[in-house]
Order: C-alpha cells, then sequence, then structure tokens
C-alpha cells in the first residue's frame, strides 16, 4: 500500500467512495437542469490530469463544463477508453513495458462524464508507422514528422517529464516508450481530428497543452483556427489559470498604465510576509514544512569570503519544456558554466541551492542537480555549499546577505528582484516577459555579464525591475488565479481534491467571479482575469 498504514488505506478509500458517489450525483443533477443546448459545442479533453481520482486539474475541467452546460452550451468531453497503449500518467517509468492501469482510470472517466455528451476513444495501432520507427534514434525519433504533424517534438515534453530527464538515453527502454508515446499520440490525432470534423466546434478546452495527448489535440485544432484554451493550477490554493497560450508560460498582458494603489500594495506584502515564511502552497503542495535560518557554521564560513551569490536551479519540467531553453539547451549546461565561475573566483562563495521539489516522493527527478552535483565534484570545491532539496533553510536569509542572485527560471528569481536583489536570469521565466531581472539574450553575453557582476564593487538595479515584478506577482495572485474553492476542496493525497456538496450553486457567472471570468473567457474572447474588488 505504498507505505501507507491500513486505517489510512481504509479512510482513503472511503474518502474516494464517498467522492465519486458525490460525483455521480452532482452530474445526474446537472443533466436535469442544465437547459436545452444550442450552437456549437466546446470540447474539453483533460486524459493526463489523473487516473483514478479528482486531481485539481480534472476539477477545474469537470466544473467548467457543467458551468457550461449550465449556460446553455453543448460540451462533448474526448476521453481516453485505453486509446493509448502508454499515457503520461500511467506509465511506470522503471519498467515502461508494463500494461496500463485503463479500467481503474476509465472508470473513473465514467462518473466524471456521466449524463454528458462524450466520445470515448479506443486505440488503433498503426502498423506502418511502427515499422518505419522500428530502428530510429531517440534523437530520430525527437523529429519524427507524420502527416504533417511533428509528433516527435509533440512527443518530448511529456517523456522528458515521465521519465524525470532532460538528457534521454539511447537505449531501448527510451526508444520503447518514445515508439509508443508517438503511436498513441497518431491515434490520439486521428480520433480528435474527426471529432473537430463532426462537431466544428467553437473552442476547446485542454489541460496544460505540454503532455503529449493534449498537446497533439492543441495543435490540430490551432491549425484549423479553432480557439483553443489551456488550463493549469493557479497560484493561490484550489485556484486555477487559463489562456490561449501556453499555460505553463503563464502569458499576461499587464497594462503598461497599471500601478498599484495602496490597498493593492498592502494586499499583496500581507501575501508576501507569508511566503518569505515558507507559509505557502502550490498545487496541493507545501514546499516548504519548516524553513530554518542561516545557521552559525555557515555565517562563519561566509565570513572568509568576500561576497555571497546564492544560485537556484529548478525541477526537471520547469526547465525541460520548449519555451524555457531559449539561452542555455538546458539547465545542466547552464550549471557547467556556473562551475567555471565557481572554481575561476575563489574570494566568491557561491550557494547552489537544489530546488525543494526536487526529491518530492512519487516525483523525484532521475537526472538531478544534486547528482550533477555528485557526478562534476562541485560539492569538494571550497567556495561551494550545495544545499539539497531536504534542507529547508531560508533562501530569503540567502538573499539578503548575497551581492546578486543567479537563477535559472525559478520563480525566487521575481521574489529576489522585488526584495530589491540584481538577479541574473539564465532561463525563459513567466516573469521575464516584462523587465524584472537581467536577462543576456546569448551565452556570450550571459558569460559576460556574469563576470562583470562578479568583478563590480556594486549592482545597481532597474528600478522597473522591482515596479514589474511586484505587477506581475500582483497579477498572478490576485488577477489571473482563479478561486475554484467555492466548488472544489483539497483532499487526500496531496493535489487531489473532492467537489462540495454545494457546487452547482456557484456554477453561475452572477454567484461566482471565477465561474465569470472562465464563461466569458472561453465564449466570448475575454481575458480570464478576475474583476477588481
Amino acid at each position: 500500500m505504498n507505505n501507507i498504514s491500513r486505517p489510512q488505506f481504509s479512510t482513503r478509500l472511503e474518502n474516494l467512495l464517498r467522492n465519486k458517489g458525490r460525483l455521480a450525483l452532482l452530474a445526474a443533477t446537472v443533466r436535469l437542469r442544465a437547459p436545452r443546448p444550442r450552437g456549437k459545442p466546446v470540447i474539453l479533453f483533460n486524459a493526463s490530469t489523473r487516473l483514478g481520482d479528482t486531481s485539481l486539474n480534472a476539477g477545474f475541467s469537470i466544473v467548467t463544463a457543467w458551468a457550461l452546460r449550465m449556460a446553455g452550451v453543448p460540451v462533448v468531453h474526448f476521453v481516453c477508453n485505453a486509446g493509448m497503449t502508454r499515457c503520461v500518467l500511467g506509465t511506470d517509468p522503471d519498467h515502461p513495458e508494463q500494461a496500463m492501469p485503463c479500467k481503474v482510470c476509465v472508470r473513473h472517466s465514467r462518473i466524471l462524464t456521466v449524463g454528458a455528451a462524450s466520445r470515448f476513444f479506443a486505440y488503433h495501432r498503426d502498423d506502418s508507422l511502427a515499422a518505419m520507427m522500428e530502428k530510429l534514434s531517440v534523437d530520430e525519433l525527437m523529429r519524427v514528422m507524420h502527416e504533417n504533424i511533428p509528433l516527435g517534438a509533440l512527443v518530448l515534453p511529456a517523456l522528458r517529464w515521465r521519465l524525470r530527464v532532460h538528457h534521454l538515453q539511447d537505449d531501448e527502454p527510451t526508444r520503447l516508450l518514445f515508439r509508443e508515446f508517438i503511436l498513441s499520440a497518431w491515434n490520439v490525432a486521428q480520433e480528435f481530428s474527426r471529432l473537430l470534423d463532426e462537431t466544428d466546434p467553437r473552442a476547446v478546452l485542454v489541460f496544460n497543452g505540454q503532455f503529449y495527448p493534449e498537446a497533439v489535440a492543441r495543435f490540430l485544432a490551432r491549425r484549423r483556427g479553432v480557439r483553443t484554451v489551456t488550463h493549469e493550477v493557479g497560484l493561490q490554493p484550489v485556484s486555477a489559470y487559463f489562456t490561449e497560450g501556453e499555460a505553463t508560460a503563464y502569458p499576461i498582458a499587464i497594462p503598461e498604465s497599471f500601478e498599484m494603489n495602496d490597498e493593492q500594495n498592502a494586499r499583496l506584502d500581507a501575501y508576501l510576509e507569508k511566503r518569505f515564511q515558507g507559509k505557502f502552497s502550490m498545487a496541493g503542495v507545501q514546499f516548504w514544512p519548516e524553513m530554518k535560518g542561516l545557521d552559525e557554521a555557515f555565517l562563519k564560513k561566509a565570513a572568509a569570503f568576500k561576497q555571497i551569490v546564492p544560485v537556484f536551479t529548478n525541477v526537471i519540467f520547469d526547465t525541460s519544456q520548449p519555451h524555457s531553453n531559449v539561452v542555455f539547451p538546458d539547465m545542466f549546461t547552464w550549471l557547467d558554466l556556473v562551475l567555471e565561475a565557481v572554481k575561476a573566483n575563489p574570494d566568491t562563495l557561491f550557494v547552489l541551492r537544489a530546488h525543494p521539489d526536487e526529491s518530492r516522493l512519487g516525483k523525484a527527478a532521475r537526472e538531478s542537480v544534486a547528482g550533477w552535483v555528485a557526478r562534476t565534484g562541485a560539492a569538494s570545491l571550497p567556495n561551494l555549499v550545495f544545499v539539497a532539496s531536504h534542507e529547508f533553510i531560508s533562501s530569503y536569509e540567502l538573499i539578503q546577505r548575497a551581492k546578486f542572485v543567479m537563477i535559472y527560471n525559478s520563480t525566487i528569481g521575481m521574489e529576489a528582484s522585488i526584495i530589491g536583489a540584481p538577479v541574473l536570469c539564465a532561463g525563459k521565466a513567466r516573469f521575464t516577459q516584462y523587465p524584472t531581472v537581467f536577462f543576456p539574450e546569448t551565452v556570450p553575453a550571459y558569460r559576460k555579464q556574469l563576470d562583470a557582476f562578479l568583478r563590480a564593487d556594486r549592482i545597481p538595479v532597474p528600478t522597473k525591475f522591482r515596479r514589474n515584478a511586484r505587477r506581475f506577482l500582483y497579477y498572478q495572485l490576485f488577477r489571473t488565479s482563479l478561486p475554484f474553492g467555492e466548488s472544489l476542496e483539497a483532499a487526500a493525497p496531496r493535489g487531489y481534491v473532492r467537489v462540495r456538496p454545494d457546487a452547482l450553486k456557484r456554477l453561475r457567472g452572477d454567484k461566482s467571479p471565477a465561474i465569470r471570468a472562465v464563461l466569458d473567457g472561453i465564449l466570448r474572447g475575454g481575458d480570464f482575469l478576475l474583476e477588481e474588488k
């Protein structure tokens, strides 16, 4: 039972069954109360959000579907019925040859979509495509194009996420999984194309847009000119983010004229006060069970150096997405450059911090910063301190003592800018769409900027960096994070939700600001922003 005690397992099973019963009852109620649907449908697809229970994103999708139906909009769920030989969540990365847990997943899908128009798709293997890929290397599989669909490129982010690596081994287990992902993606493409032909939808709503089933659907819908919306978890607890762009890139259009007033500044400062103490969660995960200050041993060591430079890394999925690596090919290439700087500047203490999520149970990175440190021997250097992912020392105390801060694309860079520290960024982040950090455009330019920062007596920071960082975080928190807590409540295990018994009372735009923003965005081309209070 995965180290779960028998009482815990019994409680979890009881909660799961109770939630499934509630879902079925609410879905049946929607079917009875929803007005007769009129007009073109909205297609919803979220095969990569869950298996046998309701995750946050699965919850966002089903509540949105109910709200659309209660508004008289026809909805069609595109649902996997063992339609992929290997999927993102069901694949065992240690044993990719093992069968998928399709029965439990399909059973839950039927509960989520009971009483709704649904297209369940099965798997039909394309033997000719399989034969064509049989002898291809991993690099060649990345470039597979079939019927003008870049299947290899669309599958790659999901493969890296499932294997928890950026650099893929060219071995048979990896090639096997790559081929099966591509064959499954092609099956999704054929089935989804038929659905587009038959329904001529007004819009398509998919989870994330990066995992291959939804990425294929998004690609096909956009190629036909169909409005396509993606969703992800928002920055607030039980909140969602919807956009016509790349949800994981978090595109936000902030008017240049927007200036925060006293009330908005106070609201943001109250949030930051808690965050700087580690009191926040993301996607149901509390990254900081505790936060410790810098101890005497560290302070004594630091006193022997001229300056301190913290180096903040990120997790594999956030650094392996195509839109992240615009300067360096990957985070580990950047770390190699950082190591050069460590060796060339013995008077500087570099503090290399692994992301707290790097070793999360069940999602631990296989190609990790800890592994890079072990491979390169970086921790043996006298002027480098490695802080592992399970060490909960305060990043904010490090920033306050830093000459400048180095990041790849972690959110800590935006927070450091808010604090007023100079931040040297190496990868495209959500907040780099606005001037918030120093972000050189090429590797030579980055190296030059790093050398200049290390030599400088003082590093002036443009005032616009702090202004833009505060504006961006405010929008992330209070305008784009749509609160679904009125319909969903957190449940065990972490990241999962239950639908509230009274959820149907909040499915109208005049009853819920979040539903109003979602319906306006999907149906009328709105911006998916909450109205200011």
